[in-house]
Order: structure tokens, then sequence, then C-alpha cells
């Protein structure tokens, strides 16, 4: 069964360029590790909320835009092998040197989900 990584990360607005970089130079990795697709979505229209929302989440600082991303995998299992093996893999760290000048690796929000419904087309 598909597996859905999702994440949420505060970006710097003014970085958003150097952050598609690094997005793209990462898919070649995660779809060499397995990955079937991803989509990186920059906030265009994320409004602030009472209680909770985007912005809160991560705790969005002035100056920032909310990214949403996600990356299918075929299974749990080959997610799993693909976040087991990027600390040992020097190329991630070729891919994101710079990370932390561009978006909050603290303030990322991340989390894996089993489908339950589909539909494209």
């Amino acid at each position: 069964m598909a597996y859905v990584q999702g994440f949420l990360t505060p970006v710097k607005t003014s970085k958003k360029a150097e952050y598609a970089e690094i997005a793209e130079k990462s898919w070649a990795l995660f779809k060499e590790y397995g990955a079937l697709s991803t989509c990186e979505a920059w906030g265009v229209d994320v409004p602030d909320g009472e209680v909770t929302s985007f912005p809160m989440a991560v705790k969005a600082e002035t100056g920032e835009t909310v990214v949403l991303s996600w990356i299918i995998w075929p299974d749990k299992e080959t997610a799993d092998a693909c976040m087991g093996k990027m600390p040992e893999d020097p190329r991630w760290e070729e891919v994101m040197p710079n990370a932390g000048e561009v978006f909050s690796l603290k303030r990322m929000m991340f989390g894996g989900f089993e489908p339950i419904f589909e539909h494209a087309g």
C-alpha cells in the first residue's frame, strides 16, 4: 500500500528560489531511494487562525512563507529505509549545506500517513 510523508515548513520568503533548488536536488535522491512522486507547494493563501493554523503550527515569523510538501512512497518500508540511510549518505549534506539559512528544520512538522482515499483525473 502506498505511503505518504507530509511536511509543513516555514521558509524565508526571500529564499524561495534557494528552497526550490534544495527541493529539486532532494527529489533526485528521494527518487533513487524509491520515492514515486513529490510535491512542494508554496503558500499563497495561508491565513492566520484564531485557535490554530498552518502559520501557527510552525510558529511562522515575519518574512516567512509556509510550504506544504509530500512524498509518495510505494510503502512504509521503502520510506523508512530511505530515512535510515540518509544520515550515512554524504550527498544529503551536499544538497542542503546551508538549509538552515533557507528554512527552519526545528519548526518543520512531518509525519507518515496511509492513504484512505485517492483519486486522479
